[in-house]
């Protein structure tokens, strides 16, 4: 494993419940799924809330996976949508009273980010808060490392 990521999916033995436990999958039927913790990314109750809502709404499942793939108009660009399951090599982050998957390739670029959601007609969204970014987009879709 990636030593950037070893202090938020991995976590010795005895440590405390704030830091990633090693234990068994905690997903049912999924082999390979760390259990994460907010160091790697961190949802506001408001974006939790939103994202519950539209879990409900949409039904395509019950995780938030939250990629980061090459596009937009600053080299990278953050993706998210609903999965039924996380995939093996997942690390699943419960934040914001919400489930969230992340493939290890993503999670060195999102290591720290805050995610929060403005309701507001002008500007509002989902807004990310990445402390790797070197630079971003105005609309803050897309960053640069």
């Amino acid at each position: 494993m990636d030593s950037a990521l070893s202090d938020i999916a991995q976590a010795p033995a005895g440590a405390p419940s704030s830091v990633l436990s090693a234990a068994p999958s905690p997903v049912a039927g999924v082999e390979g799924v760390r259990e994460g913790n907010e160091r790697l990314v961190l949802f506001t109750e408001s974006a939790g809330r939103k994202v519950a809502s539209l879990v409900a709404r949409e039904k395509q499942g019950d995780f938030l996976r939250v990629a980061i793939s090459g596009g937009g108009c600053n080299g990278l660009s953050y993706k998210m949508k609903f999965v039924a399951l996380p995939k093996r090599g997942d690390i699943l982050v419960r934040t914001g009273g919400v489930a969230v998957v992340v493939d290890s390739k993503s999670a060195l670029y999102l290591k720290g980010t805050h995610v929060d959601y403005s309701h507001a007609l002008v500007a509002g969204g989902f807004k990310f808060s990445n402390p790797n970014a070197k630079a971003s987009c105005s609309c803050g879709e897309s960053f640069s490392i």
